[in-house]
């Protein structure tokens, strides 16, 4: 049995046939003379329409373990991600983790009327860290960033490639059993995709767990040893990337 096969290793996340099932009101969608009777007849202008998001999700994330996670636009990968780190709630099933997750992704909040420089403070304090975590990593972040040149401007007056250098280089910093990447390195240069991908495989060789949101095959190959695919909510492969990746490609071209 090899060294790192499943059975080695530690079970770091669980995700045990998880549904995920909210309510939206329909709109837009013109109503036929039925349902205009239907409605009227009910006294009502809208109705509720269920939205089944993840539909029996189940797999197993070891550690050192590097998943990516794939699909195309409205797939559940979003969805499944913050259901893992708590933020979306389960209609059934269950997950279960080792510690709590930490979910970096490009909506991260910063104050944008705040400088670079006081973003790393209070985001570190935000992580957990104490005054003196922060001035130990500060010249690493900034570094990371590469915004020597910027970090005592507002944030507002960043790129949007910026701000996204200055969020993963914040959140990754710290060691992370289990880290969740969602699309934060869809922006940026090509530079900093390398350092980001980089610093996931380093968290992952200390044993993290990390998942990798991404629309990008090529950060997906170059950083990841797994891959989930998600189709409408459904876990449709998992496994090898280049197996998975190879037969997603080929689904899209259909």
């Amino acid at each position: 049995m090899s060294s790192d096969s499943p059975e080695t290793r530690r079970p770091i996340v669980i995700v045990d046939d998880v549904h995920v099932e909210y309510k939206v009101f329909a709109t837009g969608k013109r109503p036929t003379a039925s349902d205009r009777r239907s409605l009227k007849l009910r006294g009502r202008g809208k109705q509720m329409r269920t939205v089944h998001a993840l539909k029996g999700v189940s797999f197993t994330a070891y550690e050192n373990d590097s998943i990516g996670v794939i699909g195309t636009n409205g797939s559940g990968k979003s969805t499944l991600m913050r259901a893992i780190v708590g933020l979306t709630s389960t209609s059934s099933g269950a997950i279960y983790a080792q510690s709590r997750p930490s979910l970096l992704g490009v909506g991260a909040a910063l104050m944008k009327d705040l400088s670079g420089d006081r973003n790393i403070v209070l985001g570190g304090l935000a992580m957990g860290f104490t005054m003196e975590e922060i001035e130990a990593n500060y010249d690493d972040i900034v570094s990371f960033a590469g915004l020597e040149k910027f970090i005592d401007l507002p944030m507002r007056a960043y790129s949007s490639g910026m701000t996204a250098r200055l969020k993963f280089a914040l959140a990754s910093v710290k060691t992370h059993e289990i880290l969740i990447v969602d699309e934060a390195l869809a922006v940026g240069d090509r530079t900093f995709r390398q350092r980001s991908e980089a610093r996931i495989r380093e968290i992952r060789d200390n044993a993290g767990t990390v998942f990798l949101v991404s629309h990008s095959m090529k950060s997906i190959k170059d950083t990841c040893s797994r891959v989930i695919w998600l189709d409408q909510g459904t876990l449709i492969m998992d496994g090898d990337p280049d197996e998975v990746i190879e037969a997603y490609n080929k689904a899209q071209d259909k």
